[in-house]
């Protein structure tokens, strides 16, 4: 939350007590919003919505691919580190919450800016590159053949890391200028890269059906799934703030600052929500679930499928 009100945070985070004689202002989390606080109540809310439920879900999804780490599929490896760097920007949420309303911390703060950064960069490019092994493998499955292996899945993730870790570093230190033209370009360019990638599979799909087959391939049927998923995270968390951000000078200062900024970002920060349960509701069954509790259901729907309405008495 404090990156979506940097403006109002910049100088109260720093340590009140810089000159002796100076008058300690009292830190608030709404200071120069006290009176439009409904935006940044929106982000705290997702931010909460994150620990009780992001956190959870991606060590689940974690959990997961290590258990399935025999037969696993080539995007597992993205998958992994965008659930990783998701848990770790939602656990720093408590502690942003202790040093907004009780530490009042220089170094807690720059620790919170470099999360920020690492959420504002790690998403977009390992939702990217997801895309990409799909794209690859429904376009030019000869080419995917020769690069399934996993030294350049490794290769990649290494650099989305150092490109995320260069981001956030430069977010900690500050004063570069033009630096929020950063974030908004690389969202632009993750959102064409994933239409373009959903037009081409779904041109891809059209091409393999026979004629008069309205089936699809069932592995293109689940690329194409997994990346119109994709498609909707970008539009849904990431398209709200590259939307708004851009016209910062047609708002009042402080609509921008306490509406349109907390808001914007709010949008962005619940996707470490929404990733991790979309890919579990693509999951055939749920792992680490009793066998008891899925024959159970099994058993439930079964029986209800093979229910059939009572033989009607024919007409006298």
């Amino acid at each position: 939350m404090e990156r979506n009100i940097s403006s109002t945070l910049n100088s109260t985070a720093l340590p009140l007590n810089t000159t002796a004689n100076a008058t300690e202002k009292p830190f608030s989390v709404f200071d120069g919003c006290e009176h439009m606080v409904e935006g940044i109540l929106f982000d705290l809310t997702m931010q909460s919505i994150n620990v009780a439920v992001g956190i959870p879900a991606n060590l689940l999804v974690i959990a997961i691919l290590i258990r399935n780490r025999k037969e696993p599929t080539t995007s597992d490896i993205f998958l992994g580190c965008l659930a990783a760097m998701d848990a770790y920007f939602s656990a720093m949420t408590p502690v942003s919450f202790l040093n907004l309303y009780h530490w009042h911390s220089k170094e807690v703060w720059s620790a919170l800016k470099f999360s920020y950064g690492v959420k504002d960069i790690s998403g977009p490019l390992f939702l990217s590159c997801i895309c990409l092994d799909r794209f690859i493998a429904v376009l030019f499955p000869v080419m995917f053949g020769q690069l399934k292996h996993i030294k350049y899945r490794i290769s990649l993730s290494l650099l989305v890391f150092c490109l995320t870790f260069a981001y956030s570093a430069a977010k900690v230190v500050g004063g570069l200028p033009n630096f929020e033209k950063v974030f908004t370009g690389e969202i632009l360019a993750a959102f064409t890269w994933m239409v373009m990638c959903n037009v081409s599979i779904l041109w891809a799909l059209k091409k393999s059906r026979g004629t008069g087959k309205d089936e699809m391939h069932p592995m293109k049927k689940k690329a194409f799934k997994m990346v119109l998923s994709i498609l909707c995270i970008i539009v849904f968390n990431y398209l709200p703030p590259v939307a708004m951000f851009p016209f910062e000078d047609h708002y009042a200062p402080n609509v921008f600052r306490c509406y349109v900024q907390p808001v914007g970002f709010a949008f962005l920060n619940i996707s470490s929500t929404i990733q991790p349960l979309v890919y579990l509701s693509r999951l055939d069954r749920m792992p680490f679930l009793p066998d008891s509790c899925v024959k159970k259901y099994c058993t439930c729907v079964s029986a209800e499928n093979n229910k059939t309405p009572p033989a009607q008495k024919p007409p006298a």
